[in-house]
């Protein structure tokens, strides 16, 4: 990957693919990442994303207003935080027996955590209940689209994965970030296909929208949900 700018914009360049045109992404961080075909040098390259100079500018505006409302917490009682599409809200208890617990509606966190740990014990418990109740849900619905898709994977993990949502991993893993547990279940099915027909094509060709048009004909509307909404988890 070679970093390279064309007057105020940055991009990253990634090697050349046997496909006949540049793709172009705005990944969950800003950056902007541009694969062209092989054999593009990077004047041809440079030429094309001032080609597409608008469209750039307009998707950055959108990532920009949609991170502009990223979550402050305080850690009090009466936060919301999602969990699979829904919001609970917080209540900090004593005497529980466990650290984490959803009950009757709402996240009940036991008081020593906050008072021991601070506000970092109390995101490493939130991430460890999200990481442990995806992997559960994610085996099972893996299990379930797998053979739609007609790969096998050899095994799962969750955990964090900064500004992506899940990756195909070497010799068959699928990594999925804890933060998917906060979208509702048919936007984590969405990921889930989206990250199995990676197993039939690496990269986002019309071959690969076309392999998860087979198995989720909406997915247009939850891919764009995601990219909606995607920047309001976190903790």
């Amino acid at each position: 990957m070679t970093a390279r700018r064309i007057r105020d914009i940055e991009y990253q360049l990634l090697p050349g693919t046997p496909r006949k045109t540049t793709d172009i992404v705005l990944e969950r961080d800003g950056k902007i990442v541009v694969r062209p075909p092989a054999g593009y040098t990077p004047e041809q390259v440079d030429a094309v994303v001032e080609s597409k100079r608008m469209w750039i500018y307009r998707n950055l505006a959108e990532w920009k207003d949609l991170n502009a409302s990223a979550v402050a917490r305080e850690w009090v009682n009466g936060e919301t935080f999602l969990y699979l599409g829904s919001a609970y809200r917080l209540s900090i208890v004593s005497n529980q027996d466990c650290d984490l617990l959803l009950k009757d509606g709402r996240f009940c966190l036991s008081r020593e955590v906050i008072e021991k740990g601070g506000i970092e014990a109390a995101k490493y418990v939130f991430e460890s209940y999200y990481t442990d109740k995806g992997l559960r849900r994610f085996t099972e619905r893996v299990s379930y689209y797998s053979p739609k898709v007609g790969v096998e994977v050899s095994g799962i993990k969750v955990k964090d994965m900064g500004y992506r949502w899940a990756s195909c991993g070497k010799n068959g893993v699928l990594n999925f970030h804890w933060k998917c547990m906060m979208a509702p279940p048919r936007i984590i099915d969405y990921i889930i296909v989206h990250e199995l027909c990676h197993f039939h094509e690496k990269n986002h060709t019309d071959s690969f929208w076309n392999e998860v048009d087979k198995v989720m004909p909406n997915y247009h509307e939850r891919k764009n949900w995601l990219r909606q909404k995607g920047a309001g988890f976190d903790l």
